[in-house]
């Protein structure tokens, strides 16, 4: 029965579906849930008294705990406010890692500072055996000069050439701004972060459980990384979209034979052990402490750009003499 459920969306209250879903039975959950800011998700409600709002949370954060297999991991995305409680909840029945500080501007609601950021709880099953992999992400630079943006001094030399590993903070990932990008869905999250959160916690063919689909982020990202998916939701018509949507996508996003996150065609996220292997795709300076000024690129993408319609590179002559190219 429990294989049924997978690749699929279910529609229903993910608390009577997560009875569906054996103990220790997915690799990682997932949850966006509802912010009780009285938001619009179709016609449910998303204004609860606050103690039947922790109450009901708290219990399909004890099921998204059962559910989870061992070496799984628990991620919860919210607004500070509300992860204070989940945290409470969490450290009686898993194991915390992280606070993942998402930096992301939202509008202030009362007397507050400016808030700057959401949160993701990231939570394991057991305190230790649990599957976790280095992510790294592109150096950040200068939007018109391509310089780094962080000086790093003398120290240039021991930079890695794709960029640092992931920390706790992750500034590269932006909200979803433009309404082409947007689907009908107050608080759509962007791909590549679930993707970064996929990448480094589960492995090719593994589960990926989210109980608040939406219009079905989690799943669209782990279809891309050649990941199973199960997502639950009370809307039909964002089921109908996110099988709208997946019909569409394709488990594809490689480079060679590791899973990689792209957006707008550049790479976003790639496992730090599977560098040796993807270092020969990428155009990487002869001199390391060039990286200060000359941006890596993947070598299709450079290949992209010299057939240009009207024939000529965007990457100089000079820039292109700094390359090394792999045998």
């Amino acid at each position: 029965m429990f294989n049924n459920l997978i690749n699929k969306i279910h529609q229903g209250d993910c608390l009577e579906l997560f009875k569906q879903i054996p103990d220790d039975s997915v690799d990682i959950t997932f949850a966006d849930p509802p912010f009780n800011l009285n938001k619009k998700y179709n016609n449910n409600k998303d204004k609860l008294k606050i103690k039947e709002y922790l109450s009901w949370c708290k219990q399909w954060i004890k099921e998204m705990v059962r559910v989870t297999k061992p070496s799984g991991s628990i991620f919860v995305h919210n607004i500070p406010k509300w992860l204070t409680y989940y945290s409470s909840f969490l450290n009686e029945i898993a194991y915390f890692k992280h606070w993942i500080c998402w930096d992301a501007a939202t509008a202030p609601m009362g007397k507050t500072l400016q808030p700057a950021h959401y949160g993701i709880l990231f939570y394991t099953k057991q305190p230790k055996d649990f599957k976790f992999y280095e992510v790294r992400c592109p150096h950040k630079r200068a939007r018109k000069s391509n310089i780094l943006a962080k000086d790093y001094g003398g120290k240039k030399i021991l930079l890695h050439p794709y960029g640092p590993l992931v920390s706790d903070v992750w500034t590269d990932i932006h909200r979803i701004k433009h309404n082409k990008y947007r689907d009908e869905h107050p608080c759509q999250l962007p791909i590549h972060l679930l993707e970064r959160i996929i990448l480094l916690s589960t492995d090719e063919n593994d589960i990926v459980l989210d109980p608040f689909n939406g219009t079905g982020t989690t799943a669209l990202a782990a279809k891309r990384l050649g990941r199973n998916y199960i997502g639950f939701d009370l809307s039909q018509e964002y089921i109908d979209i996110t099988n709208s949507k997946l019909s569409k996508e394709l488990s594809n996003s490689k480079i060679g034979e590791k899973w990689v996150s792209f957006y707008l065609n550049e790479v976003v996220t790639l496992r730090n052990d599977d560098w040796d292997y993807l270092k020969d795709f990428f155009f990487i300076p002869k001199n390391p402490v060039d990286i200060d000024t000359i941006q890596i690129l993947l070598k299709s993408k450079i290949k992209h750009l010299s057939n240009k319609k009207n024939g000529s590179s965007e990457i100089s002559k000079e820039n292109q003499t700094a390359f090394l190219f792999p045998a």
